[in-house]
């Protein structure tokens, strides 16, 4: 029998398998939702770690939940090499995920990098359709050295990574419900969320739709990258429950 390849699996499918797949109850704080993975050297664990909690302190990132995972666990299909530590970090898909299983039909755009000027968010500068590539367009920006994180944070003007999500209009009180559910529970990655019929960060979205701008979940390792840190990023890693997961401030 000759084994047939992989099929090729755009981002965009990957999206919508995870989002159907997230269980996390925002209410109640349990259920799984979706982790970036993010590889570090042992030796550099807890300078990343300040690097994260600045970035999360700063409302740069989806949630303050993050688990640690030591050389030899394994988390989804990998097993952490020996020298190395994980840190999984919540992923901003689980916004979408819970909105879906409110009932609100959202559609993953893509991801960017967005430009901050004296704390406002202008527009979006670069951005990658999730249709178009098989890897995270997020992980694809980054690894471009184009996000200046760091800058943001110091000066208040800079570029930061973020997602636009669309959703129909009639469903705009169920987002509101859902994101203040959310955000109560601490994930608290929205930045924008537009008008109806109008562009959002200089971005047109569908007719009778408006544009959720979320904070992408994977600011905290170009923070990391800027400062000179060693930092391999897996973005929508796996599923893991949230009962196994800390505030970061616990691990610090």
């Amino acid at each position: 029998m000759i084994k047939q390849p992989n099929r090729v699996q755009f981002t965009s499918s990957r999206i919508e398998d995870l989002m159907y797949r997230t269980t996390f109850d925002p209410e109640n704080m349990t259920g799984e939702l979706i982790v970036n993975l993010s590889l570090v050297k042992e030796q550099d664990l807890e300078a990343v770690l300040e690097v994260y909690n600045l970035v999360i302190r700063s409302g740069l990132s989806v949630s303050p939940f993050l688990k640690i995972i030591k050389s030899g666990e394994t988390i989804g299909d990998l097993k952490i090499a020996q020298g190395d530590v994980g840190i999984a970090t919540v992923c901003s898909i689980t916004i979408d995920g819970v909105l879906l299983k409110g009932g609100v039909m959202i559609n993953p755009r893509f991801g960017g990098v967005v430009q901050i000027k004296n704390g406002q968010p202008v527009r979006f500068t670069d951005v990658v359709t999730y249709a178009s590539t098989t890897i995270d367009p997020l992980e694809v920006l980054m690894s471009q050295d184009i996000t200046s994180v760091t800058k943001m944070l110091r000066t208040g003007s800079g570029k930061i990574l973020a997602n636009l999500r669309e959703a129909p209009l009639v469903a705009r009180d169920d987002i509101d419900h859902i994101l203040s559910d959310l955000m109560e529970a601490g994930l608290s990655g929205i930045m924008e969320v537009g008008e109806p019929n109008t562009r959002v960060l200089d971005v047109p979205v569908e007719r009778d739709h408006l544009g959720v701008v979320v904070i992408g979940g994977t600011n905290p390792m170009a923070m990391a990258k800027e400062q000179g840190f060693e930092v391999r990023t897996s973005a929508m890693s796996a599923l893991i429950g949230i009962d196994s997961m800390k505030h970061i401030e616990d691990l610090i």
